[in-house]
């Protein structure tokens, strides 16, 4: 049965594609089946894997809303171990086509339980945004891991993503778990950046991955190329930063504490 991990944050910006990107190539890597949800309308993941957004037939959000089965809907990616469910900017309209529905909260658990028993593990990339599609993405999920800028802002907003995933436990997902906080775009020169890190792993202690992102341009120019970094240049730091945080999360990491 796959563990199911959303890659979560209110906050955009903060390296959360990236993360659930670079995540899911480093379990398939370690030959570990992985399922990559897109449940971003900008479908970052998506193209970040080679996936046209714009030439495929079905999408996540045609899952959403039972017009297409997830089996249906499932890309292969380069990685033999990993698959994509793609999206597109057709999400958009899910948020008002699934308000009326009884069960709009778990759309997606609903249809992800007919292949969970197929995956390792499944990562759901979640919209930089409080909505319908995030909640559906939390609920379907066992545990959430929140990429973290190193800068004062991020903090700020950390605050508000935890009483949300507190909401979500109380009324909808009471098995929901943070997984872990994940530093990112981390630059150890930067006085405010180790300030940040010093003072996120004083507060949430364990809940913090060992493994941090540092800002790297191999990592940012992967995606133009439809490629997970370690496809693109393994031998960067930021791929090498996601193989040691898929370490963690194999070998049990921060997931479920």
């Amino acid at each position: 049965m796959a563990k199911i991990i959303a890659v979560a944050n209110q906050k955009g910006g903060v390296g959360k594609t990236t993360t659930a990107v670079n995540l899911s190539a480093s379990l398939a890597a370690a030959e570990h089946r992985t399922l990559l949800v897109d449940m971003d309308p900008q479908a970052n993941a998506s193209s970040g894997l080679g996936i046209d957004k714009t030439e495929v037939d079905t999408t996540v959000y045609n899952v959403l809303l039972g017009e297409a089965t997830v089996l249906e809907t499932i890309q292969k990616t380069a990685l033999p171990c990993l698959d994509v469910l793609p999206s597109n900017t057709d999400l958009i309209g899910a948020e008002i086509e699934l308000i009326e529905r009884v069960d709009r909260d778990h759309r997606l658990k609903n249809e992800l339980q007919a292949v969970t028993a197929d995956y390792a593990y499944i990562i759901i990339d979640c919209p930089p945004s409080l909505s319908l599609l995030t909640v559906n993405s939390l609920c379907a999920a066992n545990s959430v891991l929140v990429p973290l800028q190193c800068e004062f802002y991020a903090m700020e907003g950390l605050g508000q993503l935890m009483q949300t995933i507190r909401l979500v436990q109380q009324e909808l997902n009471p098995q929901l778990k943070i997984s872990g906080i994940l530093l990112t775009m981390f630059d150890g020169r930067n006085n405010l950046c180790r300030q940040v890190s010093s003072e996120i792993r004083e507060h949430f202690g364990d809940k913090v991955y060992s493994a941090v992102v540092p800002r790297n341009v191999r990592l940012s120019e992967a995606p133009s190329f439809g490629q997970p970094a370690l496809m693109y240049d393994i031998a960067s730091r930021g791929a090498q930063a996601y193989m040691a945080l898929a370490e963690e999360v194999l070998a049990g990491g921060r997931h479920g504490r």
